[in-house]
Protein backbone atom coordinates (compact mmCIF):
# COMPACT_ATOMS: atom_id res chain seq x y z
CA UNK A 1 0.00 0.00 0.00
CA UNK A 2 1.11 3.55 -0.72
CA UNK A 3 -0.22 6.86 0.58
CA UNK A 4 -1.38 9.30 -2.09
CA UNK A 5 -3.47 12.43 -2.56
CA UNK A 6 -5.51 13.28 -5.67
CA UNK A 7 -4.87 16.61 -7.37
CA UNK A 8 -6.78 18.17 -10.24
CA UNK A 9 -5.48 21.03 -12.41
CA UNK A 10 -8.74 21.95 -14.15
CA UNK A 11 -12.29 22.18 -12.86
CA UNK A 12 -13.34 18.94 -14.54
CA UNK A 13 -9.95 17.56 -15.43
CA UNK A 14 -8.28 14.22 -14.79
CA UNK A 15 -7.15 13.43 -11.24
CA UNK A 16 -3.43 12.84 -10.74
CA UNK A 17 -1.82 11.14 -7.75
CA UNK A 18 0.97 12.70 -5.71
CA UNK A 19 2.65 11.73 -2.44
CA UNK A 20 1.38 14.05 0.33
CA UNK A 21 4.62 13.80 2.33
CA UNK A 22 4.24 15.31 5.80
CA UNK A 23 1.68 17.90 4.70
CA UNK A 24 -1.75 17.99 6.32
CA UNK A 25 -3.85 18.28 3.17
CA UNK A 26 -7.60 18.85 3.15
CA UNK A 27 -10.09 18.73 0.29
CA UNK A 28 -10.08 21.92 -1.84
CA UNK A 29 -6.62 22.97 -0.62
CA UNK A 30 -4.51 24.58 -3.34
CA UNK A 31 -1.08 22.98 -3.75
CA UNK A 32 2.09 23.39 -5.79
CA UNK A 33 3.36 20.21 -7.49
CA UNK A 34 5.90 19.22 -10.10
CA UNK A 35 4.60 17.66 -13.31
CA UNK A 36 5.98 16.76 -16.73
CA UNK A 37 5.11 20.31 -17.81
CA UNK A 38 6.97 21.88 -14.89
CA UNK A 39 5.74 23.45 -11.66
CA UNK A 40 1.93 23.55 -11.55
CA UNK A 41 -0.86 24.89 -9.35
CA UNK A 42 -3.55 22.35 -8.49
CA UNK A 43 -6.43 21.63 -6.15
CA UNK A 44 -6.73 18.68 -3.77
CA UNK A 45 -9.83 16.65 -4.64
CA UNK A 46 -8.91 13.42 -2.82
CA UNK A 47 -7.56 13.69 0.72
CA UNK A 48 -4.50 11.53 1.53
CA UNK A 49 -5.38 7.83 1.52
CA UNK A 50 -3.72 4.47 0.96
CA UNK A 51 -4.12 2.66 -2.35
CA UNK A 52 -2.64 -0.46 -3.93
CA UNK A 53 0.82 -0.02 -5.44
CA UNK A 54 -0.46 -1.19 -8.85
CA UNK A 55 -2.88 1.77 -9.01
CA UNK A 56 -0.02 4.29 -9.00
CA UNK A 57 2.38 5.08 -11.83
CA UNK A 58 5.90 5.17 -10.41
CA UNK A 59 7.86 7.22 -9.58
CA UNK A 60 5.34 9.14 -7.45
CA UNK A 61 6.27 12.79 -6.95
CA UNK A 62 5.62 14.61 -3.69
CA UNK A 63 3.49 17.70 -3.25
CA UNK A 64 5.97 20.57 -2.98
CA UNK A 65 3.92 22.79 -0.68
CA UNK A 66 0.50 24.19 0.09
CA UNK A 67 -0.11 27.22 -2.14
CA UNK A 68 0.42 30.65 -0.62
CA UNK A 69 -1.55 33.82 -1.28
CA UNK A 70 1.24 34.87 -3.62
CA UNK A 71 0.74 31.67 -5.62
CA UNK A 72 -3.00 32.33 -5.88
CA UNK A 73 -2.32 35.89 -7.05
CA UNK A 74 0.00 34.56 -9.76
CA UNK A 75 -2.77 32.26 -11.02
CA UNK A 76 -5.13 35.23 -11.31
CA UNK A 77 -2.47 37.20 -13.18
CA UNK A 78 -1.99 34.27 -15.56
CA UNK A 79 -5.72 34.19 -16.26
CA UNK A 80 -5.57 37.84 -17.33
CA UNK A 81 -2.56 37.08 -19.52
CA UNK A 82 -4.41 34.16 -21.09
CA UNK A 83 -7.21 36.44 -22.27
CA UNK A 84 -4.65 38.84 -23.77
CA UNK A 85 -2.81 35.96 -25.45
CA UNK A 86 -6.10 34.64 -26.86
CA UNK A 87 -6.84 37.99 -28.54
CA UNK A 88 -3.29 38.27 -29.90
CA UNK A 89 -3.37 34.74 -31.32
CA UNK A 90 -6.74 35.34 -33.01
CA UNK A 91 -5.31 38.39 -34.75
CA UNK A 92 -2.27 36.44 -35.98
CA UNK A 93 -4.50 33.60 -37.23
CA UNK A 94 -6.48 36.12 -39.30
CA UNK A 95 -3.28 37.67 -40.66
CA UNK A 96 -1.89 34.31 -41.75
CA UNK A 97 -5.33 33.16 -43.00
CA UNK A 98 -5.01 29.78 -41.30
CA UNK A 99 -8.04 27.47 -41.30
CA UNK A 100 -8.17 26.78 -37.56
CA UNK A 101 -10.42 27.63 -34.63
CA UNK A 102 -8.73 28.84 -31.44
CA UNK A 103 -10.47 27.28 -28.43
CA UNK A 104 -8.42 28.08 -25.34
CA UNK A 105 -5.11 29.45 -24.07
CA UNK A 106 -3.28 28.23 -20.98
CA UNK A 107 -0.23 29.62 -19.20
CA UNK A 108 1.82 27.20 -17.13
CA UNK A 109 2.16 28.29 -13.51
CA UNK A 110 5.85 29.15 -13.86
CA UNK A 111 5.20 31.05 -17.16
CA UNK A 112 7.72 28.87 -18.99
CA UNK A 113 5.20 27.88 -21.66
CA UNK A 114 1.95 29.04 -23.25
CA UNK A 115 -0.36 26.40 -24.71
CA UNK A 116 -2.81 27.30 -27.46
CA UNK A 117 -5.61 24.75 -28.03
CA UNK A 118 -7.31 24.73 -31.41
CA UNK A 119 -9.51 22.62 -33.68
CA UNK A 120 -9.13 22.14 -37.44
CA UNK A 121 -10.51 19.81 -40.07
CA UNK A 122 -7.09 18.53 -41.07
CA UNK A 123 -3.39 19.13 -40.57
CA UNK A 124 -2.40 22.78 -40.24
CA UNK A 125 0.92 24.43 -41.04
CA UNK A 126 1.31 26.86 -38.15
CA UNK A 127 5.09 27.29 -38.16
CA UNK A 128 4.94 30.98 -39.04
CA UNK A 129 2.24 31.50 -36.44
CA UNK A 130 4.44 29.97 -33.74
CA UNK A 131 7.31 32.26 -34.70
CA UNK A 132 5.10 35.34 -34.44
CA UNK A 133 3.70 34.27 -31.07
CA UNK A 134 7.18 33.51 -29.72
CA UNK A 135 8.39 36.96 -30.75
CA UNK A 136 5.44 38.57 -28.94
CA UNK A 137 5.49 36.62 -25.67
CA UNK A 138 9.19 35.73 -25.45
CA UNK A 139 8.55 32.26 -24.07
CA UNK A 140 7.97 28.71 -25.27
CA UNK A 141 4.89 28.32 -27.43
CA UNK A 142 2.95 25.09 -27.98
CA UNK A 143 -0.02 24.75 -30.33
CA UNK A 144 -2.06 21.67 -29.57
CA UNK A 145 -4.81 20.38 -31.88
CA UNK A 146 -7.77 18.89 -30.01
CA UNK A 147 -10.95 17.06 -31.02
CA UNK A 148 -14.45 18.49 -31.02
CA UNK A 149 -15.35 16.54 -27.86
CA UNK A 150 -12.46 18.26 -26.08
CA UNK A 151 -13.68 21.58 -27.46
CA UNK A 152 -17.13 21.01 -25.95
CA UNK A 153 -15.53 20.05 -22.62
CA UNK A 154 -13.53 23.28 -22.53
CA UNK A 155 -16.21 25.70 -23.76
CA UNK A 156 -19.24 24.06 -22.13
CA UNK A 157 -22.84 24.55 -23.20
CA UNK A 158 -26.33 23.12 -22.76
CA UNK A 159 -27.37 19.69 -24.02
CA UNK A 160 -30.69 18.71 -25.58
CA UNK A 161 -31.78 17.64 -22.09
CA UNK A 162 -31.65 21.27 -20.98
CA UNK A 163 -28.79 20.71 -18.55
CA UNK A 164 -25.15 21.81 -18.65
CA UNK A 165 -22.90 19.42 -20.57
CA UNK A 166 -21.76 16.41 -18.54
CA UNK A 167 -18.20 16.69 -19.86
CA UNK A 168 -18.00 20.27 -18.64
CA UNK A 169 -19.51 19.65 -15.20
CA UNK A 170 -18.45 16.27 -13.81
CA UNK A 171 -16.94 13.86 -16.38
CA UNK A 172 -13.19 13.89 -15.85
CA UNK A 173 -12.50 11.51 -18.76
CA UNK A 174 -14.35 10.55 -21.93
CA UNK A 175 -15.66 6.99 -22.13
CA UNK A 176 -16.06 5.07 -25.41
CA UNK A 177 -19.62 5.33 -26.74
CA UNK A 178 -20.97 3.17 -29.57
CA UNK A 179 -24.11 3.05 -31.68
CA UNK A 180 -24.81 -0.38 -30.16
CA UNK A 181 -25.61 1.34 -26.87
CA UNK A 182 -28.39 3.30 -28.55
CA UNK A 183 -29.71 0.12 -30.22
CA UNK A 184 -29.72 -1.78 -26.92
CA UNK A 185 -31.81 1.00 -25.37
CA UNK A 186 -34.24 0.99 -28.34
CA UNK A 187 -33.51 4.65 -29.04
CA UNK A 188 -34.07 6.37 -32.36
CA UNK A 189 -30.94 6.08 -34.49
CA UNK A 190 -31.55 9.54 -35.94
CA UNK A 191 -28.16 11.30 -35.51
CA UNK A 192 -29.85 14.50 -34.33
CA UNK A 193 -31.51 12.58 -31.49
CA UNK A 194 -28.50 10.76 -30.09
CA UNK A 195 -25.70 13.26 -30.77
CA UNK A 196 -24.47 15.99 -28.45
CA UNK A 197 -23.55 19.55 -29.42
CA UNK A 198 -20.09 18.18 -30.30
CA UNK A 199 -21.77 16.13 -33.10
CA UNK A 200 -20.59 12.92 -31.46
CA UNK A 201 -22.69 10.27 -29.71
CA UNK A 202 -23.92 11.56 -26.35
CA UNK A 203 -21.86 10.49 -23.34
CA UNK A 204 -25.04 9.69 -21.39
CA UNK A 205 -25.68 6.66 -23.64
CA UNK A 206 -23.01 4.98 -21.51
CA UNK A 207 -24.64 5.64 -18.14
CA UNK A 208 -27.37 2.99 -18.23
CA UNK A 209 -25.77 0.63 -20.72
CA UNK A 210 -24.76 -2.00 -18.15
CA UNK A 211 -28.30 -2.06 -16.73
CA UNK A 212 -29.75 -2.53 -20.22
CA UNK A 213 -27.26 -5.30 -20.98
CA UNK A 214 -28.31 -7.12 -17.82
CA UNK A 215 -31.98 -6.73 -18.70
CA UNK A 216 -31.36 -7.94 -22.27
CA UNK A 217 -29.71 -11.09 -20.92
CA UNK A 218 -32.76 -11.79 -18.74
CA UNK A 219 -35.50 -10.74 -21.16
CA UNK A 220 -36.65 -12.66 -24.26
CA UNK A 221 -36.49 -10.67 -27.48
CA UNK A 222 -39.14 -10.23 -30.14
CA UNK A 223 -39.81 -13.51 -31.90
CA UNK A 224 -39.64 -15.61 -28.75
CA UNK A 225 -42.52 -17.97 -28.03
CA UNK A 226 -44.24 -17.73 -24.64
CA UNK A 227 -47.12 -19.43 -22.87
CA UNK A 228 -49.70 -17.07 -21.37
CA UNK A 229 -52.96 -17.49 -19.53
CA UNK A 230 -54.67 -16.92 -22.87
CA UNK A 231 -52.59 -19.45 -24.79
CA UNK A 232 -49.27 -19.69 -26.58
CA UNK A 233 -48.06 -16.76 -28.64
CA UNK A 234 -45.14 -14.85 -30.14
CA UNK A 235 -43.58 -11.77 -28.57
CA UNK A 236 -44.00 -8.69 -30.79
CA UNK A 237 -42.22 -6.10 -28.65
CA UNK A 238 -40.54 -5.75 -25.27
CA UNK A 239 -40.49 -2.92 -22.72
CA UNK A 240 -37.26 -3.64 -20.86
CA UNK A 241 -37.59 -1.15 -18.03
CA UNK A 242 -41.26 -1.94 -17.35
CA UNK A 243 -40.71 -5.68 -17.66
CA UNK A 244 -43.71 -6.04 -19.97
CA UNK A 245 -44.20 -7.66 -23.38
CA UNK A 246 -46.75 -7.49 -26.19
CA UNK A 247 -47.74 -10.94 -27.41
CA UNK A 248 -49.51 -12.06 -30.61
CA UNK A 249 -51.81 -14.97 -29.79
CA UNK A 250 -53.42 -16.84 -32.70
CA UNK A 251 -57.10 -17.62 -32.22
CA UNK A 252 -59.44 -19.79 -34.24
CA UNK A 253 -60.35 -17.19 -36.84
CA UNK A 254 -58.36 -14.18 -35.61
CA UNK A 255 -55.21 -12.92 -33.91
CA UNK A 256 -55.27 -11.31 -30.49
CA UNK A 257 -52.54 -8.93 -29.27
CA UNK A 258 -52.26 -8.50 -25.51
CA UNK A 259 -49.74 -7.10 -23.04
CA UNK A 260 -48.35 -9.14 -20.14
CA UNK A 261 -45.88 -8.84 -17.35
CA UNK A 262 -42.83 -11.08 -17.84
CA UNK A 263 -43.44 -12.76 -14.50
CA UNK A 264 -46.89 -13.89 -15.69
CA UNK A 265 -45.68 -15.83 -18.75
CA UNK A 266 -43.55 -18.91 -19.35
CA UNK A 267 -40.93 -18.90 -22.08
CA UNK A 268 -41.22 -21.78 -24.54
CA UNK A 269 -38.64 -20.71 -27.12
CA UNK A 270 -36.17 -17.90 -26.42
CA UNK A 271 -35.00 -16.17 -29.62
CA UNK A 272 -31.75 -14.26 -29.72
CA UNK A 273 -30.66 -11.97 -32.53
CA UNK A 274 -26.94 -11.94 -31.80
CA UNK A 275 -24.85 -14.08 -34.17
CA UNK A 276 -27.98 -16.01 -35.20
CA UNK A 277 -27.83 -18.01 -31.96
CA UNK A 278 -30.86 -18.97 -29.93
CA UNK A 279 -31.62 -20.31 -26.50
CA UNK A 280 -34.24 -23.04 -26.44
CA UNK A 281 -36.04 -23.77 -23.18
CA UNK A 282 -37.47 -27.27 -22.93
CA UNK A 283 -40.91 -26.72 -21.40
CA UNK A 284 -41.12 -30.17 -19.83
CA UNK A 285 -37.64 -30.60 -18.39
CA UNK A 286 -36.77 -26.89 -17.94
CA UNK A 287 -33.37 -27.45 -19.56
CA UNK A 288 -31.58 -24.73 -21.53
CA UNK A 289 -29.66 -25.63 -24.66
CA UNK A 290 -27.60 -23.27 -26.75
CA UNK A 291 -27.79 -23.74 -30.49
CA UNK A 292 -24.88 -22.54 -32.62
CA UNK A 293 -24.55 -22.61 -36.38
Amino acid sequence: MIKVTGVRFKNVGKIYYFAPGNLDLQKDDHVIVETARGIEFGTVVLVPREVEDKEVVSPLKEVIRIATQEDCDRVKENQIREREAFAACLEKIRQHKIEMKLVDVEYTFDNNKILFYFTAEGRVDFRELVKDLASIFRTRIELRQIGIRDEAKILGGVGICGRALCCNTFLDEFQPVSIKMAKDQSLSLNPTKISGICSRLMCCLKYEHEAYQELLDQTPSAGSIVKTEDGQGEILSVSLLKGRIRVKIPKKDDIEIKEYSLKDVKIIRWARNAKNNALIIDEDEDKIKKLED
